[in-house]
């Protein structure tokens, strides 16, 4: 899947790969006579040019009908369906494209690096290429080692011969230490202070903070039975303390907006203009979409004819009430039952339709934003503001990313969808300084008024404070965490529910992967309540619809990591598959 986030890049750039070589595309070895002549490098278009290429691997939203990193890609607790009771791997596959793509993309900036590097560009303009190139391999890196654990790190140009292709698999401290220092540079030396469609400074220092977070969390909970690591709490403390700082220099300069659906409904428009994806001020780094120029499929997947794969029951429990308060512990009328009303457009076999109304006005006004007010459901379809007739596999439609006040066509039509998707903005930031804090047990209330309260404003819910939330003890606290910490995650779930893959990678860094056996933990694939009207007896478990029509899905240990393709193990013989994946 590829796509490309500015609108110049598919043009004038588009235009310009028969013109020159296209060395990341196609990973030509050796690099052709272009490439590898010192004058192509000693010309700053060409370098722009070629660091340009690495923007079409931020995924966003997707690219035509291709799947994107929201709504499609979430294997979690969140969301629920028949194609959620799988797990990402359930074989050894034969060849990965995630693994091959990865090196791809590292070998093409090692060579921007080294021929760069070598050029005879001005130390300043130098250091700005080599430093986009070192972003995009430390994230390349970061993705892997989360995804694989130990890989082989390559940290120069290899070619066909080099012994560093045949070795062993580097440790992931190593590669990690590695990613950092790559990001450190990106952020030192990086032209651009900010730009939300070009690698930055500020960019790289979001990515320093959620690297960061993701070590100092996974060294905190990892175990050797299922992470072939013990934990180290000496080097999650490091890294937890570099998430605070890099995240503390960017809360400031991107605000929390009041807005939250606006976040994923901005349009790109050349001024900017109010639903323009350059006047929010908290998004960092985005991916722009525009109409009839570059669109997206993400929209179409919740308001057309193909079922959406709606938000659990586990989810809809966890948004807190109106009074601050959980589940378990508020003073609201606690209800998940929707009502019978004759008048909605679309109806069960007794005429009715259930509205949820009521029952999301007394909640975080985040749940209200993310889904209908409607439950709909195989039997019993509707649509949203003149979109195709729907159901969802919950009951629970997904409104947050539909923009209505685009023409139906262009949000029902598969790659037609031209909204903007943001890939790092001040919530995710606010939300890993508060989480990092909490986990160095530092978090203060000065703290919480810079990240958290600032999203419960906007979900309009009151104020907390650290003796709130460390006293709020919700019996639904099911991770073996203090309930400061719980809260926190809490929060976090909600505010980035379905966004960027955040939650699955979120319960392997604290190590949270049984959640998702919904044969200890139902709720996780269990829908709404719909006893208020007739359902099919297939479709429900007592009063919940069941998303997965009675299939389970059990947990399995070695989800902690990706399992190593079979080619790479054949090419490789010092190359050894994960131990749990080893029949």
């Amino acid at each position: 899947m590829k796509n490309i986030i500015a609108k110049t890049l598919i043009g004038v750039v588009g235009l310009s790969f028969a013109a020159c070589d296209n060395f990341l595309d196609d990973n030509r070895y050796p690099e052709t006579l272009i490439v590898d002549s010192p004058l192509y490098w000693n010309n700053p278009d060409n370098c722009e040019l070629q660091c340009n290429r690495f923007y079409q691997y931020f995924y966003g939203f997707g690219s035509g009908t291709g799947y994107g990193n929201f709504y499609f890609n979430t294997l979690s607790d969140d969301q629920c369906g028949n194609g959620f009771t799988d797990w990402k791997f359930t074989n050894i596959p034969t060849t990965s494209s995630t693994y091959n793509t990865a090196y791809i993309v590292i070998r093409g900036a090692n060579i921007i690096i080294e021929k760069v590097g070598a050029s005879s560009l001005p130390d300043a303009q130098k250091n700005n290429y080599i430093a986009q190139a070192r972003l995009v391999r430390g994230y390349e890196y970061y993705q892997l080692v989360r995804q694989y654990g130990d890989v082989i790190l390559a940290d120069h140009v290899l070619d066909i011969d080099s012994p560093e292709l045949y070795g062993e698999r580097t440790s992931r401290k190593t590669v990690m230490d590695f990613a950092f220092e790559d990001m450190k540079f990106a952020a030192e030396n990086l032209t651009l202070d900010k730009g939300k469609q070009k690698f930055s400074k500020d960019l790289a220092k979001a990515m320093l903070s959620e690297l960061c977070l993701f070590e100092g969390t996974f060294w905190k909970y990892c175990t050797e039975a299922d992470n072939y690591y013990a934990p180290d709490q000496t080097r999650s403390n490091t890294y937890l303390n570099y998430c605070v700082t890099y995240s503390e220099e960017l809360l400031a300069k991107y605000p929390i907006s009041d807005d939250y659906r606006a976040l994923y409904q901005s349009i790109w428009t050349a001024s900017g203009g109010l639903t323009g994806l350059s006047s929010n001020s908290e998004v960092i780094f985005a991916t722009q979409y525009e109409k009839d120029v570059f669109m997206h499929s993400t929209v179409d997947y919740t308001c057309s004819s193909t079922s959406q794969s709606g938000i659990s029951k586990d989810a809809f429990d966890a948004y807190l009430f109106k009074d601050g308060k959980p589940l378990a512990l508020t003073s609201e009328d606690t209800s998940d039952a929707g009502e019978a009303v004759d008048s909605l457009k679309g109806a069960d076999n007794n005429g009715h339709g259930l509205s949820i109304k009521k029952l999301l006005a007394v909640r975080d006004n985040r749940l209200a934003l993310t889904i209908d007010s409607v439950v709909y459901y195989k039997g019993m379809s509707w649509s949203r503001a003149g979109s195709m007739q729907s159901t969802s596999s919950s009951g629970y439609g997904i409104s947050k990313y539909d923009n209505v006040a685009i023409a139906v066509d262009y949000r029902s039509t598969a790659g037609k969808n031209y909204t903007c998707s943001p890939l790092y903005w001040g919530a995710v930031i606010a939300l890993n300084f508060a989480e990092a804090k909490a986990e160095l047990g530092t978090l203060t209330d000065a703290d919480l008024a810079k990240s958290l309260n600032l999203l419960y404003k906007r979900a309009e819910l009151p104020d907390q404070t650290v003796a709130s939330l460390s006293g709020m003890n919700d019996p639904a606290n099911n991770m073996g965490v203090s309930s400061l910490i719980w809260e926190v995650r809490r929060c976090r779930r909600c505010e980035l529910i379905m966004d960027n893959d955040f939650r699955y990678w979120d319960l392997i860094r604290w190590h949270q992967l049984e959640l998702l056996d919904n044969t200890k933990h139902p709720n996780v694939l269990l829908g709404a309540n719909v006893k208020n009207t007739l359902v099919p007896a297939e479709q429900v478990t007592g009063d919940y619809i069941n998303a997965t029509f009675g299939k389970n899905r059990v947990y399995d240990a070695r989800q902690y990591q990706y399992p190593l393709p079979s080619d790479q193990l054949n090419l490789n013989p010092n190359l050894k598959q994960n131990a749990n994946w080893v029949n």
